[in-house]
């Protein structure tokens, strides 16, 4: 990163916050942190002080005590200075992101009352997806998924979703697992690339269900503050002969897109 950028930044939070209560140790610590989180190769302290525009003598007590609470490492053959790990494993307690099913449940719940319609949560296992949490429709006609219920990768719009949006290294080794499974179909390769092609354009997927009639599955990706897709929250639409359903079938794909979307940003996920 150029450094006169970063100094300039930084100069300019220090002036914003003129009027305001000062905590400059504080203050300091966070610009650090700030700088080599986009410095994943370290720096020096002469560095930092360079890029942020302040004396070593400003910085050299702040990076020891950050080093010794943990959030700092130090390269013993470099002396560069990056963000430990100590700093995700506390920001994974703070937030929802360390519980994806506490997260996720209580717009789960708003979804299933809005739209009328069950939904349900789906992770990646090895070789397949499983159903992680539910919410069940609050009427007495409805349809769902069990929790612990395992979901073809493949030829579920849960499972396409979340190989749709994931890396080709874990779709790779998803799709491994499943060929690995003696039981298991072999994986048509072109078709599935092309299917979560399709998907990815669209940005989430939409298609009658393979196994049960009148049920269309909707499915939207979640994602996490890394940017990378955790699960995917999926509605079977239960269409009903006297066309009594709550919504229709074009609303419920909104009120998922919505949902989807809020349950992310409670995981940290910011769009680039």
């Amino acid at each position: 990163m150029d450094r006169s950028i970063v100094g300039a930044t930084a100069g300019m939070g220090r002036a914003a916050l003129k009027g305001t209560y000062a905590a400059p140790a504080i203050q300091k610590a966070f610009e650090v942190i700030e700088l080599l989180a986009a410095r994943p190769e370290g720096a020096i302290i002469s560095d930092m002080a360079a890029s942020l525009g302040r004396s070593v003598g400003e910085l050299f007590r702040i990076v020891v005590v950050l080093e010794q609470l943990g959030y700092l490492q130090k390269s013993e053959i470099t002396d560069r200075y990056t963000v430990a790990y100590k700093l995700l494993e506390v920001a994974y307690r703070a937030t929802p992101s360390h519980d994806l099913v506490g997260a996720a449940l209580p717009e789960m719940q708003v979804l299933a009352l809005e739209a009328g319609q069950s939904c349900h949560l789906v992770v990646a296992g090895s070789g397949h997806g499983l159903v992680i949490a539910r919410e069940e429709q609050p009427g007495t006609r409805g349809f769902s998924l069990k929790v612990g219920a395992r979901i073809d990768m493949v030829r579920s719009c849960s499972g396409q979703v979340i190989l749709a949006f994931s890396t080709l290294q874990r779709v790779e080794q998803i799709v491994r697992d499943i060929e690995e499974d003696g039981d298991a179909a072999p994986v048509d390769r072109d078709a599935l690339a092309k299917r979560m092609a399709a998907v990815r354009r669209n940005g989430f997927e939409m298609r009658k269900s393979p196994i049960t009639y009148g049920v269309t599955d909707i499915s939207f990706p979640i994602f996490g503050f890394d940017r990378n897709v955790v699960a995917a929250l999926t509605i079977p639409f239960l269409e009903l002969i006297d066309g009594s359903q709550k919504v229709d079938l074009e609303a419920a794909r909104d009120l998922l897109a919505r949902t989807a979307a809020r349950v992310s940003d409670r995981l940290g996920y910011r769009p680039a």
